[in-house]
């Protein structure tokens, strides 16, 4: 796949590395306006990501420094990283949804410590071993933690407001917000003829809710001090129906490639969730904690394999599940158990 590659209609993607990510790259998005170039996503902040993304531009005859705005599909370092570094270098507004933005002044304003403490906490209710949470313990202890990504990423100056069609001269770009992977995640939905005349309304800048291949994590939305009862599997499933209705031509998404027939990818995600629905209720014909749920989860790689901080998100996966059976009646908590084990009914 090229650095560079053209859409047409005033439309571009450009590949940005993510270190040491088996997703490889972000496909940020160039899109030409009437007041200069606006990006859709940055990609990593990382030397190397910085120079893909510039060089990129270069390609196109563009320097950063003519980047109007930045639309940040959601707040997670591999596509809003390198926004502070672009607003710096141009002066683009950048634009997020609210919930999003709520994240990331939380993360900026907490002192570090805050988030492992809040961590282990979580993982010990989740039923983790002692083994794993000592880790944790050692990183609060020696303050590793300023050094993980995310905790300095620039605060938005626009919010995206979720129906409204974004301010972009010349453009019709309507945001779509669609809550699962992040609470503040929007798809933007170009409401243009498709350059090639391709069947269908528009085009999709996806983000990570839809991808052709990959089905994006869905964990628990982090927040130490909210204790209400979230229920991020459901918003993801609803937010893939009312995508799923739209129509669109083709998808651009921020990983893999563009695809068409969103309609029917839509639909494979979601049998793909109700199948998976289904088996977490056999695993649970034995009461188990979210960390046993995990452990027997089905994954890429064997239990024994998944790297440490994978095992994290595996373990808020399995939450994020057992939160969406209990609300639908399916399992529930095993009274006066500690840490809490959930049982099929």
């Amino acid at each position: 796949m090229p650095q560079v590659t053209e859409h047409g209609g005033g439309v571009w993607s450009l590949r940005v590395p993510i270190p040491d990510n088996p997703l490889g790259h972000t496909l940020v998005h160039v899109l030409d306006t009437d007041r200069g170039p606006v990006l859709v996503d940055t990609g990593w902040d990382d030397p190397a990501s910085w120079s893909e993304l510039t060089g990129g531009l270069d390609a196109l005859g563009l320097d950063v420094s003519e980047v109007h705005g930045v639309v940040i599909t959601h707040h997670h370092p591999d596509h809003h990283g390198l926004s502070g570094k672009v607003r710096e270098e141009s002066g683009a507004w950048i634009a997020m949804h609210a919930a999003d933005t709520a994240v990331v002044r939380r993360t900026r304003e907490s002192e570090p410590g805050t988030w492992l403490d809040y961590l282990a906490r979580k993982l010990a209710t989740a039923g983790a071993p002692e083994d794993h949470l000592a880790p944790l313990r050692a990183a609060r202890a020696s303050g590793r933690m300023r050094t993980l990504p995310g905790l300095h990423s620039a605060l938005p100056d626009r919010e995206i407001v979720p129906g409204e069609l974004l301010d972009l001269a010349g453009r019709r770009l309507r945001a779509i917000w669609t809550p699962g992977h992040t609470p503040g995640h929007v798809c933007l939905h170009l409401e243009e003829e498709h350059p090639s005349r391709l069947p269908g309304h528009g085009r999709l800048f996806s983000g990570d809710h839809l991808l052709p291949g990959i089905s994006p994590h869905i964990g628990l939305y982090e927040d130490p001090d909210d204790l209400t009862e979230t229920d991020p599997l459901g918003d993801y499933l609803d937010s893939l129906e009312r995508i799923g209705r739209l129509g669109v031509a083709e998808v651009l998404p921020a990983h893999q490639h563009a695809f068409t027939d969103a309609a029917g990818r839509v639909r494979e995600l979601l049998d793909h969730h109700e199948e998976r629905l289904t088996g977490l209720l056999g695993l649970l014909a034995t009461p188990l904690t979210p960390w046993q749920l995990a452990e027997r989860m089905e994954w890429n790689r064997p239990w024994d394999q998944i790297p440490y901080g994978s095992r994290n998100i595996a373990v808020s996966e399995a939450e994020a599940h057992l939160r969406r059976l209990v609300k639908l009646g399916r399992a529930e908590a095993v009274p006066g158990t500690e840490p809490v084990e959930y049982v099929a009914v």
